[in-house]
């Protein structure tokens, strides 16, 4: 992030405005992890579910051991495939939900490190400022003093009309 430097300090403008972009940028990472975070809950009902299904199976007796037992096989395979399924893609969720943390973290460090930078360029500058300004002395200037802003337009002299004292510069009549 580069800043307009000016007088007294980084464009605040501009600065503001980085801040404000971090701040969106940082809520829509928050808002990612926090789906990521819902995919991992919906996959834990979806094995629950399938734990569910496949214990009723065992409980029920249809009278056809073979029938029972192919069915519930069918089911159990059925189950773990979706249960496998559910455990890569909340993995992946996780690894997702990380990664954007991580980068969120990264960029909220950046963000800080650039501010107390322009924080301590200003400061830098400011005490620089003082410096100078210290070393610059001030004479007072008597209430009394005849100053050009104390004249009236046009009657000043050299303002408006010739002067009846002054005489004409050389070549000019």
């Amino acid at each position: 992030m580069r800043f307009t430097v000016v007088e007294t300090g980084y464009d605040q403008r501009q600065v503001d405005y980085c801040l404000d972009e971090l701040g969106i940028r940082l809520s829509r990472l928050a808002a990612r992890a926090e789906g990521a975070a819902g995919a991992a809950r919906e996959w834990d009902e979806i094995r629950q579910e399938a734990a569910w299904l496949s214990g009723l199976l065992q409980r029920l007796d249809l009278g056809d051991a073979v029938v029972n037992r192919y069915a519930a096989d069918a089911v159990r395979g059925e189950a773990a495939e979706i249960l496998a399924q559910a455990r890569v893609e909340l993995d992946a969720a996780r690894e997702e939900a990380r990664r954007v943390r991580e980068r969120a973290y990264a960029e909220a460090v950046q963000a800080r490190r650039d501010v107390e930078a322009a924080l301590d360029a200003r400061r830098r500058r400011e005490a620089r400022v003082e410096e100078i300004l210290s070393q610059v002395t001030v004479d007072q200037v008597p209430a009394d003093t005849p100053t050009a802003a104390a004249g009236v337009p046009g009657r000043r002299v050299g303002v408006g009309r010739p002067d009846a004292g002054a005489e004409p510069p050389p070549g000019r009549r």
